[in-house]
């Protein structure tokens, strides 16, 4: 399938998140990529680790469709199956209005509910290889 999760890379919460989804990905289905970084500038997408509000954004590489906020969780959860396709299922059932504004209230958060990272952890080597720039 090929999904790049495009994440702040400067969000705690963020940065939690990306290793919780990959502890769940046991397919490979999800590379990562933070907002601050070479990819994210080099397709645009950079101007969604606003501080104020930031934006997920899935990649889907086989025709490069871009996923954000609400949709995004979908397409992740649907991506790493079993339960979490269910939930996605069933969050799929709300408006995209709904979806999106609980993704906005978590967003506005989340330095709130994990801090801001002066810097990256190190991701152990498994992560490590499914990063990109």
């Amino acid at each position: 399938m090929g999904l790049v999760l495009f994440f702040d890379g400067e969000c705690g919460f963020c940065s939690k998140s990306v290793r919780r989804v990959y502890a769940l990905d046991k397919e490979g289905a999800v590379d990562f990529a933070p907002l601050q970084g070479e990819l994210a500038r080099e397709m645009g997408l950079a101007k969604f680790a606003d501080k104020k509000g930031g934006t997920m954004v899935m990649l889907r590489e086989s025709d490069g469709e871009k996923f954000y906020k609400g949709d995004a969780w979908i397409v992740l959860g649907k991506a790493l199956g079993g339960v979490w396709a269910l939930l996605a299922r069933i969050f799929g059932m709300f408006p995209k209005a709904v979806r999106d504004w609980g993704y906005d209230l978590v967003a506005k958060n989340r330095y709130l509910i994990a801090g801001k990272n002066d810097s990256c952890g190190l991701p152990d080597a498994g992560l490590r290889q499914r990063m990109r720039g």
